[in-house]
């Protein structure tokens, strides 16, 4: 596995106003933004007794979750996730699934999986088979994305968190989301080996600290 650094920050408005304008005269977008963002729908999987999410609450330094994601609405490109956390370090596998296999997924419909020859279908199975992972909730929001080339920086600025209130309904774009109350501005940076410098000096906030919030956590505070 390979792990990354990774930081959160909760930000205002109007330190994330700041920062894109920092980010923006060094680093570059992601390629996978549209003018410069794109929305994230993830619906997040845990167990009966939301092992998940009472690790996180807790602060259980080694945890893991499963998730799946798509971009702007787009159903053509489904990904499958694995995160993996060990203190501040993460790493993410995933692998990609048609809207069918998505759907039967969040729908409960899993025999198909066990002749899967995919490594992250099948562990996500044995998972499901074993712990009786479900389909929990819908977590909605957009992201300001931007790479730098060295240390294999990565800084999102994320924003406008919204709930699905417990609907799984995954690939339904008019599936009803809500605001999660007194949501922050989540600003995130990962990197490999090294933060350059320049990335760690535009990326300082006066006296802001380190954060262990979970957009997941949130939201399942309304389900």
């Amino acid at each position: 596995m390979q792990f990354r650094h990774e930081v959160k920050h909760e930000i205002s408005h109007l330190d994330m106003l700041i920062l894109r304008q920092r980010l923006n005269a060094v680093m570059i977008p992601d390629s996978h933004s549209q003018k410069g963002e794109y929305q994230v729908r993830s619906l997040y999987f845990d167990n009966p007794d939301d092992k998940a999410l009472r690790e996180k609450l807790e602060g259980v330094s080694i945890r893991e979750k499963y998730r799946i994601r798509l971009y702007n609405n787009d159903p053509s490109f489904i990904h499958l996730e694995r995160k993996f956390k060990h203190g501040g370090l993460g790493c993410k596998d995933s692998t990609v699934l048609t809207p069918k296999q998505a759907q039967s997924i969040a729908d409960g419909n899993i025999r198909w999986m066990a002749a899967s020859t995919d490594k992250v279908i099948l562990g996500f199975y044995s998972r499901i088979r074993n712990e009786g992972l479900a389909a929990k909730v819908i977590v909605d929001y957009t992201r300001t994305p931007f790479v730098f080339g060295p240390g294999n920086v990565r800084v999102t600025l994320d924003y406008d968190i919204r709930t699905g209130l417990g609907c799984t309904n995954f690939l339904n774009p008019h599936c009803t989301t809500v605001p999660v109350p007194a949501s922050p501005c989540i600003l995130e940076v990962k990197w490999d080996h090294f933060l350059p410098d320049v990335i760690r000096d535009m990326v300082q906030l006066g006296n802001r600290h380190s954060t262990a919030y979970s957009k997941y956590a949130a939201c399942r505070m309304y389900d």
